[in-house]
Parts: structure tokens; C-alpha cells; sequence
């Protein structure tokens, strides 16, 4: 019986490595139709608000942390349901998972500040 590493079934362990660690680019993206829906809804309001360069600010503080801001939305889903629309949440949530995501969101905020004041 032969086996499955000399057969050539599994990849071999350069091909194993070089895909380990890969990650997405962190250029930014565009969001589909139903994450671009929330995210008008937040820019609006931290637009409307006049909580632009706090936001700029706290987002770009926290773009090494977006997975574990994504992650924190997911998990107070149940009590912030509350609050906002839980399919919402969960949009906004995976929208976060995705790197370059604040780029995006940045863009967008920026955008809107800048239509506002015209």
C-alpha cells in the first residue's frame, strides 16, 4: 500500500508553507451591496453628528485591530440588538473582517465630509 505523501495527494511542505501565512491585501476594497447599505447609515450619522475627525482618528488608531473589533461586534450582538438591527451588526462585523476595510470606510467618511460642507 502506498502512501498518500509518496502518492503526491498532499502538497508538499514548501507548497504547505508558502500558503501558511498568507494574508489578504490591505488595499482597499468595495464593499457589496448590503455592507455598502450599513455603512452609508454609519457615515451618515458620524457625518450628521460632526464626529468626523474622532472617528478618522479612532479608526486609524484601530486598523491593526479590526478583526478583533469584528470579532467584539459578533459577540455583543445578542445585547446590542437592543439597540440596532442584529443583521445589521453582522453585516458591519464581516465588512470589519476584511482587510483594507478601513480604508475603505475611511474613504467613504472623508467623501461624505466633503459633499456636507459644498
Amino acid at each position: 500500500m502506498e502512501s498518500s505523501v509518496a502518492s503526491g495527494r498532499l502538497p508538499s511542505m514548501r507548497e504547505f508553507l508558502r500558503h501558511a501565512f498568507a494574508v489578504e491585501s490591505d488595499r482597499p476594497i468595495d464593499p457589496t451591496p448590503e455592507e455598502l447599505a450599513v455603512l452609508e447609515r454609519v457615515v451618515d450619522e458620524v457625518v450628521r453628528r460632526r464626529m468626523v475627525v474622532p472617528a478618522l482618528g479612532f479608526l486609524e488608531m484601530s486598523r491593526p485591530l479590526n478583526g478583533v473589533g469584528s470579532a467584539a461586534i459578533h459577540f455583543l450582538t445578542p445585547v446590542a440588538a437592543v439597540l440596532a438591527d442584529p443583521s445589521a451588526l453582522n453585516t458591519l462585523a464581516r465588512f470589519l473582517e476584511k482587510r483594507g476595510s478601513i480604508d475603505c470606510l475611511c474613504r467613504m467618511i472623508e467623501d461624505a465630509e466633503a459633499t456636507r460642507k459644498c
